[in-house]
């Protein structure tokens, strides 16, 4: 369950882990799989070594391409579970190797799995954003990622609720509230980025898992 503290308790953030994709490639060396392995079994490090191809064909792709293959990945290597039953408690960030391993997270971990791996393949931070959202079918919080490809254009929405890739447009039963990625948070408007709150970023949550990222977690 997300918390609503997010949204006031922003944080500063260091964005040098976002500054060149190649802070994601780490977490396959031998030692790091093999890590894997012992921690998870052979199943996750399938799953983790399907990724990591995954992230080197999307290198010479299209953003199409790459936002496709990228939101039906995790949407089939993935289950929904919350975050009090997977990890015991009320909100934790995973990782996407710790999502792979356990082949299993809540919204905010498929969205950050999915951003993490199209930032890897090499698109822009500028065009994507984590978005925090209300479930209007559910009346629940929610997180869903979306790519933009300008500034004027319709986002396209990644969300583990619906496997398929669709634009905000078709998505009437989302309300956006906020978004954010590691250059800073915008306050949504219907369709578009909204407006960037000046020294604001994505919260605690966000600060902690980037050093966990970063560190090969």
């Amino acid at each position: 369950m997300l918390r609503k503290y997010i949204v006031v308790a922003l944080l500063a953030l260091s964005i040098s882990v976002f500054s060149n994709a190649s802070y994601v490639l780490p977490v396959f060396k031998p030692e790091m799989l093999q890590t894997i392995r012992s921690q998870y079994g052979d199943a996750a490090l399938a799953r983790v070594e399907l990724w990591r191809d995954l992230l080197e064909e999307g290198k010479s792709e299209s953003d199409w391409v790459r936002v496709n293959k990228v939101n039906k990945f995790f949407n089939d290597q993935m289950r929904y579970e919350s975050d009090q039953k997977h990890w015991g408690q009320t909100d934790y960030w995973a990782t996407p190797l710790e999502s792979l391993g356990t082949a299993a997270g809540d919204c905010e971990d498929f969205a950050i799995a999915k951003y993490v791996s199209l930032r890897a393949m090499g698109i822009p931070d500028s065009k994507l954003r984590i978005m925090y959202v209300r479930a209007m079918s559910v009346n629940e919080p929610h997180m869903v990622l979306i790519y933009m490809e300008t500034e004027d254009a319709v986002p396209l929405v990644l969300d583990n609720l619906i496997k398929k890739v669709q634009p905000a447009t078709r998505r009437p039963d989302l309300k956006p509230i906020y978004g954010f990625n590691a250059e800073g948070l915008w306050l949504a408007k219907a369709q578009g980025l909204g407006r960037k709150v000046e020294g604001k970023t994505g919260g605690s949550n966000w600060q902690d898992l980037l050093n966990r990222i970063e560190k090969g977690m």
